[in-house]
């Protein structure tokens, strides 16, 4: 059973010098549909839009609460070293393959990064690729009572459109913290951001805001 009382939350992630051992954790496939919790609402601050449908291998009901911090889903079966890992939250960054037609496809985003645009190679960049920090779980989430072991990513960045079937791949940095159950969905929400802010003052540090600039990540390595 997952714990339900909780340590002190830790503000930051890992030394200054960057990430340690056995990080970093790669993993990569097709973006799939979630649980249908994150809804296409628009949460504060923004995040992807990702109207998630029910899982029917899951045990939780067919309309549970609604997070307003959409996920996207990959199997769980695209690496190995999933079915060992602690179960709980992770953060790092994450890279998408985005079709021609999508509108935060680099060339239709007038807002993209440009700092990104020189991290990801030219030729990459034209088949879609760009790169996003991100938080995921791997684990049962128990406040939903889930009986199959998921990894649910969550991009810090708001989509327009969504985005299911895109290539995304992971280079997980470090973990956050193990995976509670909460008295109410409000509780929930408050730690979920309170992981993204973690993630976010984790990932501005030099050493692991160069991390993006990893190949693995828009498909030169394998």
């Amino acid at each position: 059973m997952p714990p339900a009382i909780k340590e002190p939350r830790a503000t930051i992630i890992g030394p200054a010098s960057g990430p340690e051992a056995p990080y970093p954790l790669r993993l990569r496939g097709a973006v799939e549909k979630g649980f249908g919790r994150g809804s296409k609402q628009r949460p504060s601050p923004p995040s992807p839009s990702f109207p998630s449908l029910p899982s029917p291998e899951s045990n939780h009901p067919p309309n549970p609460p609604k997070l307003g911090i959409p996920t996207a889903n990959l199997p769980v079966t695209s690496a190995p070293w999933i079915s060992t890992a602690d179960s709980g939250v992770y953060f790092g960054w994450a890279s998408l393959r985005l079709s021609s037609s999508h509108p935060s496809h680099p060339a239709n985003d007038k807002d993209a990064d440009e700092d990104a645009a020189e991290l990801v190679p030219e030729e990459r960049r034209k088949e879609g690729w760009r790169v996003f920090p991100m938080v995921m779980s791997i684990g049962y989430n128990p406040f939903y009572g889930n009986t199959l072991r998921s990894a649910e990513v969550h991009i810090m960045h708001s989509f327009p459109a969504d985005f299911y079937g895109s290539q995304m791949a992971l280079s997980i940095l470090g973990y956050i913290r193990p995976e509670y159950d909460y008295v109410d969905k409000e509780s929930l929400v408050k730690d979920i951001r309170e992981d993204m802010a973690v993630a976010e003052r984790s990932l501005e540090r030099e050493a692991w805001r160069e991390r993006r600039a990893d190949g693995w990540l828009w498909g030169e390595e394998e």
